[in-house]
């Protein structure tokens, strides 16, 4: 997978693309054909190219050396918005469906565009290869039974031999004469597979010169790198004949090294040791903060609470006045309907006399 997203990277650095945008590439869930699955973090770049050497259309998108869209463009394929800024479209030969989301509508139209232009395209390059397929296999069965079309050779192949043969002569004169229309399109289809093949054979020409050229530098480095080795190699003879009279060097090396491995050791446990007494000192210092916080906080609410507890006590001492001012009030209240109650029966008493005496006088 490395090895074919390497090669998509060097087959799209050395073709110019038709038509770029970015968007944010999606892939349907596997497992459930429902979720999608993005396969980039962020907006990337999705282009069209057109692959000359097939004739046909791809579409391309990389996330740094990954490929993550590379799908061809079929006629009978037919990209879906979904929403305003959302597009989809799905490729059998991938068999998965590929999703964009785009930063606006216009950028999903104009990919959207896009795609039914290069699908039209590819429809008509289909076309026009089905027609050259059947134009060419009408001559070659006549020329397999006449045997008048020439054997293909190497040198025919890689364009470096462009002599054309009495055969050959002969077979294109026929194919004139019985197929005047196809002809030139025959010709002109060759005429363009030669000069690939030719650009290819001068690419690999040049790959072949330039490999010689490595050859020979890696035969000089080789060369000193040989010299290099014998150098070493005598150095370490000597020092080998150096040896014996450094055994006792060596030891004492041995036991310094063992004695600074062990101060290393200590050195470690005591910066582990420093580093906890730090975390330490921090959470310390976190819960003083913490404690002064909270002795604050519980001196407000002290300072609260006797506030509390003074306006409890005037609200008690209220309420007893208001009770012993209410008990006041009742007592006069009832004084006064006593009185009340005697001046109503003196003046009924009144009213009585009065009666009588109204009745005698009138008697």
């Amino acid at each position: 997978n490395t090895q074919f997203s390497i090669k998509l990277l060097q087959q799209t650095t050395s073709q110019q693309p038709i038509f770029s945008t970015r968007a944010h590439v999606f892939q349907i869930d596997p497992s459930t054909k429902k979720n999608w699955v993005p396969t980039s973090k962020h907006a990337v770049t999705v282009s069209y190219f057109y692959d000359s050497t097939r004739t046909v259309y791809r579409i391309i998108s990389l996330d740094g050396s990954k490929a993550i869209i590379n799908s061809t463009i079929t006629p009978n394929m037919s990209f879906t918005k979904t929403s305003h800024k959302f597009g989809q479209w799905a490729d059998s030969r991938a068999n998965t469906v590929y999703g964009l989301g785009f930063s606006s509508e216009a950028h999903l139209s104009k990919f959207a565009d896009k795609f039914a232009e290069f699908k039209e395209a590819a429809r008509l390059a289909k076309e026009r290869s089905q027609e050259k397929m059947e134009l060419t296999s009408t001559p070659s069965q006549e020329s397999a039974t006449g045997e008048l079309q020439s054997p293909v050779t190497p040198e025919s192949i890689n364009g470096t031999d462009e002599r054309v043969t009495p055969d050959a002569a002969f077979n294109t004169e026929i194919n004139a004469v019985l197929f005047p229309h196809s002809s030139t399109s025959i010709s002109k289809h060759w005429e363009a597979e030669l000069a690939t093949l030719k650009g290819n054979n001068a690419k690999l020409t040049a790959a072949l010169l330039e490999s010689t050229a490595n050859v020979k530098q890696w035969k000089q480095q080789l060369a000193a790198y040989q010299d290099e080795a014998e150098r070493l190699h005598k150095r370490v003879t000597e020092l080998e004949c150096v040896s014996g009279q450094t055994a006792g060097v060596k030891t004492q090396k041995t036991e310094l090294n063992q004695t600074i491995e062990e101060l290393e050791a200590e050195l470690k446990a005591r910066e582990e040791e420093l580093e906890n007494l730090k975390q330490e000192v921090e959470e310390a210092s976190q819960l003083q903060t913490q404690k002064d916080s909270l002795a604050q906080k519980l001196q407000e609410t002290e300072l609260r609470s006797a506030e509390l507890e003074s306006q409890l006590l005037d609200l008690e001492q209220r309420l007893e006045n208001s009770q012993l001012e209410s008990e006041s009030f009742r007592r006069s209240l009832r004084s006064l309907l006593e009185l009340l109650d005697g001046k109503i029966f003196e003046l009924s008493e009144l009213r009585d006399s009065l009666a009588k005496l109204m009745e005698s006088d009138s008697s």
